[in-house]
């Protein structure tokens, strides 16, 4: 018989626009200096730049959200940036409290949330082995019985006695999952922590993840890399706004997850970008507006379909509400699990860039042609940036989809497999000889 071991009910958290709260003092006196002036917020994060009116209203993170998670259970939580995921992760860590609701947990609860908190940088990375333990909830006696697995696990034993003030960004994050990786909670909460270090270290942390779920702890975990999430949960709650979308099976959750922002047809509107924009966007006084994005074929027509010996354009449309300098654009394309397939700036292009280091008001279109043969045969989702340096960052993520037929080459073996992308390469065979080793002297 399963045991419950979270019950989340009516779970709620609100918050207040426009109220000071950074997290440490000196931000709070620095941005309460900037508004006394009459200065912009220096401390304003994504999404935070408000216009008139809204200081001081009510907004809430998390609105009547309920479920429960059994004793072994690996539960999946998913949704865009802003939704609620890491403010329901923070309340069940005892991070911050709740507006309304009940939470019930039965075992002890770690989390890893801050990868990092709680590191010295004057400090060895072996004293803030034990420092980090201790605030992670490890007695000293299971610090120094884990240590060597810790060491060896971050691949940093020759640089363990040094400050990690030396550490790159990589060796840091590798000493400070290392440690989170190694507790031994009987419920433990995860926040993204696959999106950190290189590839080879991902695969690392995600073999671990597995490891600490088939040993039967309870697992909350939060992330974007839907890969990760099928290959860990079975079961994958949505949250959206603030809001329970979605509790079901993990393929199930994750298919509607990824068809949540998409806009139906080769064509999305100024309506169906403002429903989905994210970034950080100026409310008051923008200066830019993201009109029309469409996926078309060479004639000019909106398609979703092409097969991959076709050129395929990708059409933005925007407006300058003011002059801009240095905008650039970024065009994204991202398989189902949200994996990285290709990417393009409209700066790569050196006909076209000085076009874009200075931009009076008014209507732009921006065009960028995918050439033919070179994807495989695959669904594509697309993913639009416009950047205005230092000022402006508004994003559509996946709004829309297309799909690429692979037709192949020369009536030859056609056979894409699992690809991307399957372009047609300059060959050439000849008879020859075997290379002959060369000397180091030689080298």
């Amino acid at each position: 018989m399963s045991e419950t071991v979270i019950k989340v009910a009516g779970l709620s958290k609100r918050y207040r626009y426009g109220v000071i709260g950074h997290g440490t003092l000196y931000k709070d006196i620095e941005s309460w200096w900037a508004r006394f002036r009459g200065k912009e917020d220096p401390n304003l994060r994504i999404t935070d730049h408000i216009g008139p009116g809204m200081d001081g209203e009510w907004f809430w993170a998390l609105q009547d959200v309920s479920f429960e998670v059994q004793r072994g259970e690996v539960l999946g939580i998913i949704g865009r940036n802003g939704a609620g995921k890491s403010t329901l992760l923070k309340i069940l860590s005892r991070v911050t409290t709740p507006t309304k609701g009940v939470i019930k947990i039965k075992g002890r609860i770690a989390s890893l949330l801050e990868i990092g908190t709680g590191f010295h940088q004057e400090l060895t990375g072996r004293e803030n082995v034990y420092i980090n333990g201790a605030i992670l909830g490890m007695t000293k006696t299971e610090i120094e019985r884990k240590f060597d697995e810790i060491v060896d696990f971050s691949g940093l034993e020759k640089f363990i006695d040094t400050p990690v003030k030396r550490y790159s960004s990589g060796m840091y994050v590798r000493l400070a999952f290392a440690v989170a990786a190694h507790l031994e909670p009987e419920i433990l909460l995860v926040d993204e922590v696959l999106a950190v270090g290189d590839v080879e270290f991902q695969k690392k942390c995600l073999g671990k993840m597995e490891a600490v779920a088939k040993g039967g702890r309870t697992i909350l975990f939060v992330s974007h890399n839907m890969a990760a999430i099928r290959s860990l949960c079975q079961r994958t709650i949505l949250i959206d706004k603030g809001e329970l979308l979605m509790d079901s099976a993990t393929d199930e959750t994750v298919a509607h997850y990824l068809d949540q922002n998409l806009v139906e047809g080769a064509v999305a509107s100024r309506a169906d970008i403002e429903q989905r924009m994210e970034g950080k966007i100026r409310r008051g006084n923008p200066f830019l507006r993201l009109c029309e994005i469409a996926v078309l074929d060479k004639s000019g027509l909106p398609r979703q379909l092409f097969h991959s010996d076709e050129d395929i354009i990708v059409l933005i449309t925007f407006e300058c509400l003011q002059p801009v300098q240095d905008l650039f654009i970024v065009l994204d394309i991202v398989d189902e699990d949200a994996v990285p397939v290709l990417e393009s700036h409209n700066l790569d292009d050196p006909s076209t860039a000085p076009g874009f280091r200075r931009l009076g008001r008014g209507v732009f279109n921006a065009s960028c042609v995918l050439p033919a043969n070179t994807f495989g045969g695959k669904r594509l989702f697309l993913t639009v940036h416009l950047v205005y340096p230092k000022t402006e960052h508004i994003f559509v993520n996946k709004i829309l989809e297309f799909e690429v037929v692979f037709r192949g080459y020369n009536d030859a073996f056609s056979d894409v497999g699992d690809a991307f992308i399957r372009p047609q390469l300059s060959w050439a065979i000849q008879r020859g000889q075997l290379l002959k080793p060369k000397k180091d002297c030689e080298l």
